[in-house]
């Protein structure tokens, strides 16, 4: 199956503000979402920023495995797993994904300052692009909205 692969350019916002509302994108399109996580620190901080970016409002997810992980409408991981079932895979931190074809869509989001994971995001754009998916790049502009370059 040929997955929609999109890289998101982070130069605006952080990580910490943008991912809140692309998730909430993904709950309402009724998908469900892993995210994995390039080390176990990151991901502990956003789990618990899940809980507290809004005061109105927060994210259901988890990262523990205590035997409902495939009920949840958000799995964070540091691995390649997908117990929820979804259909949609984010990638932050450099992680290195599984092979996106058992997924609609697939999200890379990287820092735009950092070298590393400019770098990281070059590798896997050629490597999703030669595996067929429809790749599709996203840069914030000046006021942190999303526009598509290529």
């Amino acid at each position: 199956m040929v997955a929609e692969v999109l890289f998101y350019h982070l130069t605006e916002r952080t990580l910490e503000q943008v991912l809140p509302g692309l998730l909430e994108k993904c709950l309402e399109r009724n998908w469900r979402t892993v995210v994995q996580f390039g080390t176990g620190e990151r991901m502990n901080a956003l789990d618990n920023h899940l809980w507290t970016y809004r005061e109105e409002s927060f994210l259901a997810h988890s990262a523990l495995r205590d035997g409902t992980e495939h009920q949840q409408p958000i799995w964070l991981t540091t691995d390649t797993e997908n117990p929820n079932q979804a259909n949609v895979r984010f990638m932050v931190d450099a992680a290195v994904p599984p092979d996106l074809s058992a997924y609609e869509r697939g999200v890379y989001v990287f820092d735009g300052y950092d070298n590393t994971a400019l770098d990281s995001a070059r590798e896997r754009w050629k490597i999703e692009k030669e595996a067929g998916h429809d790749v599709t790049y996203w840069q914030q502009n000046s006021s942190g909205r999303w526009e598509k370059k290529a």
